[in-house]
């Protein structure tokens, strides 16, 4: 099978949309997601910096998986690096190479650009993820504890 990665157009972002809420089944949070697919376009196209390229299903019949992106910045560098923010592979396409295909396509825009990293999380349990990441000879960062702002606590140290 050839795989073809393709920079991801405003007639994917229904699919996209649809993706992000199996993803989010398949990481036990199915009602976390509460971005629509409008707010997916305006974050794609609407100017923001955030990334996104698709592999078409083989059939030609929507999308077979998509990796969702943007640049961040290394003060210790001084240079950008891609951070993914969601790589998903739908289930009838796992095991075929897709994600692999998508992630060199993310690092060669890494090498291509200077860019000095190339990032992301894995949930700790999904063990098939990291074994394919580290045989990519991705590493952890297990020094590093991951902190988030979000709701009331957000709303309170960022307002008025």
């Amino acid at each position: 099978m050839s795989i073809v990665v393709r920079r991801a157009t405003p007639d994917d972002v229904a699919q996209m949309h649809e993706m992000i809420l199996e993803l989010a089944i398949f990481e036990n949070e199915p009602d976390a997601v509460t971005a629509t697919a409008e707010d997916l376009h305006q974050a794609l196209f609407g100017g923001v910096s955030l990334s996104a390229h698709v592999i078409d299903a083989p059939d030609g019949h929507g999308l077979a998986a998509m990796a969702i992106w943007f640049l961040n910045y290394s003060t210790w560098d001084g240079k950008h690096g891609v951070y993914l923010e969601d790589l998903y592979v739908r289930e009838p396409f796992r095991g075929q190479g897709l994600g692999k295909a998508l992630m060199r396509e993310l690092a060669a825009i890494c090498v291509d650009n200077g860019y000095s990293r190339f990032q992301w999380w894995v949930l700790d349990w999904n063990q098939k993820a990291i074994d394919v990441y580290r045989r990519l000879g991705a590493v952890p960062m297990d020094e590093w504890t991951v902190y988030r702002l979000s709701g009331e606590p957000l709303n309170e140290l960022g307002g008025s």
